[in-house]
């Protein structure tokens, strides 16, 4: 660390340094800003050069990249802005260039802890500044310079989809900058779910929105700020940690790079929209997902879905049409899974409106977070359920009961049952009028209204839903692991147990029919001598 960035611990600090490294340390970032300070700063003046932090944060692009015709035309311009922006949003610089006590504040400014409306406030700033460098309109203006203070205007679809963009692309970079250097191709994914969302809950179109079939660049309704910013709050509330991780990843790169940091900044080629993907879970709900709360499982999304395609598999417990249908497949491959998982159903319905002529396709989901186990009761302590297509949007736990998860599979004895339980996986609700019910040969799914289920917020799981309960034909069934390596090695323990108390209980079977006693043919022939005698029922 160069000599102008003296710390706290030091006698004779000035009072603005002491509070801006007290608020630094309470995020633990002290030590990461000491080092890279130290490395980006000239020795001579101890201050960073205004170059140097805008060559750090810059999002390289190569200009002859190709670029999706969904991909919107003023997205690449935007990104060329990125890194510029950040620097003048957060920094101010003197004469000869940043010191420490401002290189730390401007950190503060983006990354400290602070209320969910202020860290909303500070993305929203910085859009401003990366649209207007990019002579992007916007209709959005804040009443003061306040952190806290008041947003009017409006937002088009096509900006928040923008938005999001942004917010992807700085999610993505944080995960892959340290593991890509030089070129690096960017996929955009769908995520035409997330902005039908926002659609839906800021505005009321008048004769309504055929979220099926509609262009989000063609639709011209105006969003509210103050409407969006709840949106966020409500459904996305994560949204603003893609620029904190976006800064602290491009701080820790200069830290581990070499002493030229324009070449240890990766740059992007083309830019495409990501290709269909088979499963249920494409990038852009997986990521959807990711950005409704703050826990390890949104961690383990984020590492299996924006890192690299590679973890995706590893995180698949089950498929349906790769592992057969079915409750009892189904369970042969989550049994003994004790972490987190992601339960996905792509399902059809006709459509009441059009005569039964067309089917309409959702997709919805379930997030528990301790496995799955064999019950005839509800069970659970957490848990989410998603709208994930074609509106996406989460239910959390409304905190009045805990019917989170329904898992029953036939009953292995012989025991009567005059009122047998349902056979099937179900979420909210109670039994026999479960919220969502997934039949035991995965045929169709059944989903009610939310009247009937208090563990789960309220709202249409599917668009135009009704107050009858729904039944849809199952098209996929897909579980996602998300409790990481330990989850997969004690599952892995676990089926290793099963499988040697089952050859074990076999060798004991087969020495007990050993014994013409009590061997099933001894058994035959004395029902057959005398079929009134008294028997045991079971064996």
């Amino acid at each position: 660390m160069g000599a102008g960035a003296s710390t706290s611990s030091e006698p004779n600090v000035p009072p603005e340094q002491r509070e801006a490294e007290s608020v630094a340390a309470s995020t633990g970032a002290l030590p990461l800003l000491e080092k890279s300070f130290s490395k980006l700063a000239d020795p001579e003046t101890n201050t960073i050069p205004f170059q140097n932090l805008q060559r750090l944060f810059i999002f390289a692009r190569e200009g002859g990249g190709n670029y999706a015709s969904t991909v919107p035309d003023s997205f690449p311009v935007l990104l060329d802005h990125l890194g510029s922006s950040i620097v003048d949003q957060f920094f101010i610089p003197e004469k000869d260039g940043i010191n420490w006590i401002q290189f730390v504040k401007g950190y503060n400014k983006c990354c400290a802890r602070v209320s969910s409306s202020i860290s909303l406030n500070t993305l929203i700033r910085f859009f401003i500044a990366v649209a207007r460098k990019a002579n992007l309109v916007l209709n959005l203006e804040f009443e003061s310079e306040e952190d806290d203070c008041k947003i009017n205007g409006y937002l088009l679809p096509s900006h928040v989809l923008l938005v999001l963009y942004i917010c992807w692309v700085m999610s993505w970079d944080s995960r892959n900058l340290k593991h890509c250097q030089g070129k690096r191709n960017l996929s955009l994914p769908d995520l035409n779910h997330l902005v039908l969302s926002a659609v839906t809950w800021c505005v009321k179109i008048e004769g309504g929105l055929n979220v099926w079939d509609c262009e989000i660049s063609s639709l011209e309704v105006q969003l509210p700020a103050g409407k969006f910013v709840t949106w966020v709050t409500s459904t996305v509330p994560c949204l603003p940690d893609c620029l904190r991780h976006y800064f602290h990843a491009r701080l820790q790169m200069a830290v581990t790079a070499g002493d030229d940091l324009a070449s240890s900044n990766s740059s992007v080629g083309d830019i495409s929209s990501t290709t269909a993907s088979d499963y249920i879970l494409t990038h852009g709900r997986a990521w959807a997902i990711s950005i409704t709360q703050r826990s390890t499982v949104n961690d383990e999304i984020s590492r299996a879905f924006i890192s690299s395609e590679s973890g995706m598999d590893g995180s698949l417990l089950y498929r349906s049409s790769v592992h057969g249908r079915g409750i009892n497949r189904f369970w042969s491959r989550v049994e003994g899974y004790k972490g987190p998982v992601l339960i996905l159903v792509s399902a059809t319905v006709a459509d009441a409106h059009e005569g039964n002529s067309t089917s309409r396709k959702w997709v919805l989901g379930a997030l528990t977070d301790q496995g799955l186990e064999n019950k005839d009761t509800f069970y659970g302590n957490s848990g989410c359920l998603y709208s994930l297509s074609p509106v996406f949007n989460v239910f959390q736990p409304t905190g009045k009961e805990k019917n989170f998860v329904y898992c029953h599979l036939h009953s292995t004895g012989r025991v009567y049952e005059s009122r047998p339980k349902p056979v099937g996986i179900a979420f909210g609700g109670s039994l026999g009028n479960e919220r969502v019910f997934i039949d035991e040969d995965f045929a169709k799914v059944t989903v009610r209204h939310h009247a009937i289920d208090k563990t789960y917020q309220s709202g249409s799981l599917f668009p135009d839903q009704g107050f009858l309960p729904t039944e849809a034909k199952i098209s996929e069934v897909e579980v996602w692991g998300l409790g990481g390596k330990a989850a997969k090695e004690v599952q892995s323990s676990y089926k290793k147990r099963e499988e040697l108390f089952t050859e074990q209980r076999r060798k004991v079977d087969l020495k007990t029919f050993a014994n013409w006693e009590d061997s099933p043919e001894k058994m035959m022939m004395d029902m057959m001598s005398d079929p009134n005698a008294v028997r045991r029922e079971d064996r």
